[in-house]
């Protein structure tokens, strides 16, 4: 019988060393919490430092926002191509050291993009980046849901989200005072300490973990899904870009659409009637992560679109500086990380419905805030709709994530967080591309209509015309000929500034228009908790 009992405990200790199982200290799972959020931290700040450098950037290599965006949307491109497959690695060659190599990519990536010397090369290296970022969001949150039991797991993805939202907070503040001090290539270097640290307490902390149920690997719906995303997005940013002149009708612009649309048919029957897909899109079927998923896909579009803007306006239109602009995102992420573990409490003791739904509508509202900016608009009047913007970030996200996984399955939690991280940042790449085309379209149009408005006849034109060359001569010491110049100039001047701002008014209402229809869909989302015992 001993040796029944010793051959147990040896086949036992075998098995639990082969799926990954090692023996957990009661405050394991709170010091891979706090790993988590260090890395969590890095990839949301490269989401949110870059923007307020991004006119930096645009003058250094002289390029215009068409090229530019693509800084931003290459890194999120990048990110929703990686996400839905970092969970079958995860599954395949563990946890820890996929965690790990993303990391390590993050890292070089960051190194890369500070030694870019033209745009090219910076958004080849972004890519790099949104590769590991693509790898550490989905697995950060796959790993928090499955150390922490059901009842906590609202509370440990609120201090989650409280690592994106000093990001958020922080990340544009910092970003700021890079730039305007030193040089926009520090915006990345700040990360590599950052994440040499970050592998270091990945290999101290973390244990590996394995799904002993892992499947192929679906190489023709992660073929069609490189193929859509990418494609989709580069026509949707090119249909007005200034070295496009047949616009929308291009055939390359034609021909990437009918592409694109083909691989997201090929990558739907796919996902949909394979044994092993590469997103288990049938997790969509549930009720609850169906519409959860639906809500995040337009809460991003609104809120990655609109974030894109707002440096544009208060750098390009207000003249503020990089530091000034990026000091106004300050209490966005403060307020953030404030109420997203109160949020959580709340979403785990009640219904998570009221927060979500209140939060989405408040969001709305701050875009309308924003839909009424001038070239005359207070500091106060900008801050109010950041400090809004704020309060409902905290208070969606974390019951919004809590629902979506309340009735998901222990072992699918990597590939439903997978999906839900790849929605979030398609939607975010969609909303930056679709706002960018928005913009340059509605700048256009406003242009147009207020330079047909300008008749260089009239009396008014003339008497504005002659003050301006007055006071050109008087302050700017300027001759008559080059005064009457300049005061044309400046009329010029301040109807193309005017025209931006109004675009970018028509951006935020769009923005607006597109998150209050989130509501919706929470409205008929089931918030049913079930009581089990608390594991500490």
């Amino acid at each position: 019988m001993r040796s029944l009992s010793i051959t147990h405990k040896l086949r036992r200790k075998l098995r639990n060393r082969d799926s990954g199982y090692h023996p957990r200290h009661t405050n394991y799972k709170w010091f891979v919490l706090a790993n988590i959020m260090l890395g969590t931290f890095m990839a949301v700040l490269d989401s949110t430092i870059v923007n307020v450098g991004l006119p930096k950037i645009m003058a250094s290599f002289g390029v215009g926002i068409d090229k530019i965006e693509w800084v931003v949307t290459a890194y999120m491109l990048a990110m929703a191509v990686m996400l839905p497959t970092s969970g079958w690695l995860a599954d395949k060659f563990g946890y820890k050291r996929l965690y790990f190599i993303g990391l390590l990519l993050f890292t070089v990536g960051s190194l890369l993009c500070g030694m870019s010397n033209d745009e090219n090369t910076l958004i080849l290296s972004r890519i790099i980046q949104g590769l590991g970022a693509g790898t550490i969001q989905p697995l950060g949150m796959a790993i928090i849901t499955r150390e922490f039991p059901p009842q906590q797991r609202g509370m440990a993805l609120g201090f989650w989200a409280i690592s994106a939202a000093a990001s958020v907070s922080f990340g544009p503040l910092i970003g700021g005072y890079l730039v305007d001090n030193f040089s926009w290539q520090l915006i990345f270097d700040v990360n590599v300490p950052f994440g040499i640290a970050a592998l270091v307490f990945t290999i101290l902390i973390q244990k590996e973990y394995f799904n002993p149920r892992v499947g192929k690997f679906d190489l023709i719906g992660f073929i069609s899904v490189v193929t859509f995303f990418p494609l989709m997005l580069y026509a949707l940013s090119e249909g007005t870009a200034a070295t496009n002149s047949s616009g929308w009708t291009a055939p390359y612009i034609l021909g990437c659409f009918a592409i694109s649309a083909i691989a997201f048919t090929v990558f739907l029957t796919r996902e949909l009637t394979t044994e092993n897909p590469l997103i288990e899109l049938r997790l969509l079927g549930n009720y609850n992560f169906g519409m959860a998923n639906l809500v995040m896909l337009v809460f991003s579009m609104g809120m990655f679109g609109s974030t894109f803007l707002l440096p544009l306006y208060l750098q390009n239109s207000m003249g503020y500086t990089a530091v000034q602009a990026g000091a106004v995102f300050l209490p966005v992420g403060i307020i953030q990380g404030f109420m997203s573990p109160i949020a959580g409490r709340v979403s785990d003791k009640f219904s998570p419905k009221a927060p979500i739904i209140l939060g989405v509508i408040i969001l709305g509202i701050s875009f309308i805030l924003n839909s009424q900016l001038t070239y005359l608009s207070e500091n106060n009047f900008i801050m109010l709709s950041l400090y809004l913007r704020g309060f409902a970030m905290g208070i969606v996200f974390t019951p919004l994530s809590n629902l979506s996984l309340l009735t998901i399955p222990r072992d699918k939690m990597a590939q439903a967080s997978g999906i839900s991280n790849t929605i979030r940042q398609f939607g975010g790449s969609l909303g930056v591309a679709m706002f960018t085309t928005l913009l340059i379209s509605r700048v256009n149009f406003h242009s147009q209509m207020y330079g047909a408005a300008i008749q260089s006849g009239t009396q008014q034109f003339k008497n504005v015309a002659t003050d301006l060359s007055y006071y050109a001569q008087q302050h700017v010491g300027s001759n008559m000929t080059t005064a009457i110049q300049q005061s044309k100039y400046m009329i010029l001047s301040h109807v193309n500034k005017q025209a931006y701002i109004q675009g970018i008014d028509d951006d935020f209402w769009i923005a607006a228009l597109i998150t209050l229809v989130g509501v919706i869909p929470v409205i008929f989302m089931r918030s049913k908790n079930k009581k089990q015992p608390v594991k500490v």
